[in-house]
C-alpha cells in the first residue's frame, strides 16, 4: 500500500523555512521536582529559529503514568497538530507541559512518537555524552 502524502502547507508556502532535527549526543532528563518524567539517550534536538531549541524524547523513554492527556491542541503549518499532556507531579504548573505531533506532516516524521516539554514548566537537563 502506498503511503498517503501529507506535505506541510507551511513549507509549500515558505520553502526557505529551515527546521533542523538532529540526534542529541548525551542524555536528556526531564524532572518535575524530584520525579523523573523522562530520561533518554535517544533524544532529538529540533531547531526552528527564532524559537529556542526543543528536545524531543522518544515515547518509550517517557513515563506516561506521570502524565495525563488533555483536550488542548495547537496547529503548526510545518509540523502538524500537537496533542498535549499534563505532568501530574508538577501540579498546576504542569498543565499542558508536554506536547507531541502524533501524526506530523511528511517533512517532520522524525519527531513522530516523541514528546517535548516546556522548560518553563519542568526541569530539562541535557548532559553531553
Amino acid at each position: 500500500m502506498d503511503k498517503i502524502a501529507n506535505p506541510a502547507p507551511g513549507f509549500q508556502r515558505n520553502p526557505d523555512k529551515i527546521i533542523a532535527i538532529e540526534p542529541y549526543v548525551g542524555t536528556v532528563t526531564v524532572r518535575a521536582g524530584d520525579t523523573v518524567i523522562a530520561s533518554s539517550t535517544k533524544a532529538k534536538v529540533l531547531t526552528e529559529p527564532p524559537y529556542s531549541p526543543a528536545f524531543y524524547i522518544p515515547f518509550a523513554d517517557i513515563d506516561f503514568d506521570a502524565l495525563s492527556g488533555t483536550e488542548h491542541s495547537t496547529h503548526c503549518p510545518y509540523k502538524g497538530d500537537a496533542s498535549y499532556w499534563t505532568v501530574l507531579p508538577a501540579g498546576e504548573t504542569g498543565q499542558n507541559a508536554m506536547w507531541a505531533y502524533e501524526r506530523p506532516f511528511d517533512e517532520m516524521t522524525e519527531i513522530r512518537d516523541h514528546g517535548a516539554f516546556y522548560a518553563s514548566k519542568v526541569t530539562i537537563e541535557a548532559t553531553p555524552g
